[in-house]
């Protein structure tokens, strides 16, 4: 077998390897959250909701993201029909997607080495990506941060072209993928676009001038690929549109430097929710302290954080260091501090807005950060060990293995459950790993393969167990973990919700709510998808048997997307995401129902509506009969 054909059937073997590894048992996630899945299955049906990325199939008002990723499961919706498989299969093909290009970025980077030890750098890229749990939680499931990723890394992909060659042309592609990232998750597709504007204007070899032309161009085409949406949500008119969720005024502007915006940093939510928080169920946008404890550098390595993302961010952060020294004194190639660059900009900038966030922030974002310490942990592997035969090579080697080895020891202690036994592995594959590397580092044969063979083990176990314990987990509900454990041993109170020393609470439906409050009557299913349970089995064949625009409408977006995807029937979301949104208007609903437009209005149980969506829910108690569904508190709107 010659080196290439070698080299293509270890890459196989990895995307393979990531395929089973994000399709495996894929359905046992349901629908993953109802709230995307519910907007992907309008989308299926009708294509003005499918471009504005509406709630319901009568376009009243919009989940509070912008629409590219349900662009994606939309039109898998549309082709496939609605099922579990539909909605979260392109987010498994994303991640896989996501791990090629990781693996095609480090082989380029790391061109100046020996063929087979960058290969097994960019494998091992590859590889760091794919057992991330944050990644193997996210693409499995539907949140809209899958395809922020894969565009980020597509658009860091672009950057190395583009600096290497110099090409507007690659810079220009970099910039699009940028702004439909933004288009994903609005500013947070644009965190690393300085980063990859510095690595051109220091890399790029060309004069200082054109460098700032070809930037001109990639700035445009960010704003331009951006742009367009934008400029379509101001001139289509309001009135023929849903409104935006999570806007004050309907406006995307608004979704993005409010609610989207710099409420995320500072912690204002604009808005009051129908759950005690904003910016999402239970959260504190106020504080930030409901999901990510008190902001600071702690935070990434700190309960469910540091189950998901921490793993070998110690590792990466060495390489980082390491990789400035030998930039300071000259000793690193210009492809490797191109790459250094590029990735270790995205590394820090993300990394400490994720930190420092004093808004609604989730464990499940550090997803974001993947890449970044993939690359810098496969590269950095692989130069180190085609230095080893150097004190300074052995050094760094036994260094990345320790902070690797020793970190994965602490958060398996820390996780509780049957954890610590993985955390005596980890330590003696560390140690067997570190003597191995010192007494083989000027041989060859079997004794090297099998000194690496210790250190990708002791590097990587923990995280790969951690790993599959996501995928063989149950997610759903609307803020995701991604694994369970029994305690977390750190500053910022237990993991999965839970204050510190108590023990997470299950991830379903109900995830993140307030202590005291319930989801609305009817809305406690599981999850909604194949996966749950329907509680309200009546209340669903109900719906079903509605011939109406609307079957039903509720307060807020907790049960509606239970219930629409339950019953196939269009569902309104009062006050869309939280309850708290201007839409609709007491009038519009006052005239749907005169219309005969709406079949039942659903009570929101323990739900706290929001000023419009309180309006609506007192007309209605006053002009209409109530009845009980099951659980459920029905007015039948129509006669």
């Amino acid at each position: 077998m010659t080196e290439t054909t070698a080299r293509r059937c270890a890459v196989t073997a990895l995307l393979a390897a990531t395929a089973l590894l994000y399709c495996w048992n894929l359905s046992i996630n349901g629908y993953g959250n109802d709230f995307y899945a519910a907007a992907a299955q309008a989308g299926g049906a009708n294509w003005k909701a499918w471009l504005f990325g509406s709630l319901d199939a009568g376009n009243v008002i919009t989940v509070d993201k912008p629409p590219a990723a349900l662009w994606v499961t939309g039109l898998s919706v549309r082709l496939f029909g609605l099922s579990s498989w539909s909605v979260l299969l392109p987010q498994a093909l994303i991640g896989v997607g996501t791990v090629g290009l990781v693996y095609l970025t480090v082989r380029r980077l790391l061109g100046t080495l020996e063929d087979r030890i960058a290969t097994g750098g960019a494998l091992l890229a590859g590889a760091v990506c794919a057992l991330t749990p944050a990644a193997v939680l996210i693409f499995r499931f539907n949140n809209p941060d899958a395809l922020l990723v894969l565009l980020m890394t597509a658009a860091a992909y672009c950057t190395v072209r583009a600096c290497q060659a110099a090409s507007w042309r690659w810079l220009v592609a970099c910039g699009a993928l940028l702004g439909f990232a933004f288009l994903t998750k609005m500013l947070q597709g644009l965190l690393v676009l300085p980063g990859f504007g510095l690595a051109y204007l220091l890399f790029a070899r060309t004069s200082w001038l054109q460098r700032a032309r070809d930037l001109a161009l990639g700035v445009v085409a960010v704003v331009v690929s951006a742009g367009w949406y934008v400029l379509l949500t101001v001139l289509w008119p309001a009135s023929s549109r849903p409104y935006i969720g999570g806007s004050k005024d309907g406006t995307f502007m608004d979704l993005v430097l409010g609610y989207n915006g710099l409420a995320r940093i500072v912690g204002n939510s604009g808005g009051d929710s129908g759950f005690g928080g904003g910016g999402g169920p239970g959260g504190d946008a106020a504080t930030g302290t409901s999901f990510g404890g008190t902001p600071s550098l702690a935070r990434l390595f700190s309960n469910e954080f540091g189950n998901e993302i921490s793993w070998l961010l110690p590792a990466a952060l060495l390489v980082l260091v390491i990789g400035l020294v030998l930039v300071a004194r000259r000793r690193l190639e210009r492809d490797l501090a191109l790459g250094l660059t590029v990735f270790g900009t995205w590394l820090v900038v993300t990394g400490v807005v994720f930190s420092y966030m004093s808004g609604t922030v989730h464990p499940y974002y550090t997803v974001a950060l993947a890449p970044a310490i993939a690359v810098l942990v496969g590269g950095g592997a692989a130069v180190a060990w085609s230095r080893r035969s150097t004190v300074p090579g052995t050094l760094a080697l036994v260094s990345l293995v320790l902070a690797a080895g020793g970190w994965g020891i602490v958060r398996a202690w820390r996780a509780g459950y049957a954890w610590p036994v993985l955390g005596i592995v980890v330590g003696v594959l560390t140690v067997a790993a570190i003597v191995a590397l010192l007494v083989t580092r000027r041989g060859a044969g079997r004794a090297v393969a099998a000194a690496l063979v210790l250190a990708l083990l002791a590097g990587g176990v923990a995280t790969a167990a951690f790993s599959f314990s996501t995928a063989g987990t149950a997610h759903t509900g609307g803020v995701p973990t991604a694994v369970r454990t029994a305690k977390s041993g750190d500053m910022f109170g237990g993991p999965g919700g839970g204050r510190a020393g108590e023990a997470p609470s299950d991830r379903g439906a109900t995830a993140g709510l307030p202590a005291g409050v319930e989801l609305p009557d009817g809305a406690r299913d599981g999850g909604g998808g194949p996966g749950g349970q329907a509680a309200n089995a009546e209340l669903v064949a109900l719906l079903k048997g509605t011939t109406t625009q609307w079957a039903a409408a509720v307060n807020g977006a907790q049960s509606q997307g239970s219930l629409q995807l339950n019953s196939g029937r269009p569902v309104i979301a009062i006050g869309g995401f939280s309850g708290s949104d201007p839409a609709p208007t007491l009038a519009q609903f006052q005239q749907w129902v005169k219309d005969g437009r709406i079949s039942y209005y659903v009570a929101s149980g323990g739900f706290r509506p929001g000023a419009g969506t309180s309006e609506i829910q007192s007309w209605v108690e006053k002009n209409f009969t109530a009845t009980k569904v099951g659980s459920a508190t029905v007015y039948e709107l129509v006669t």
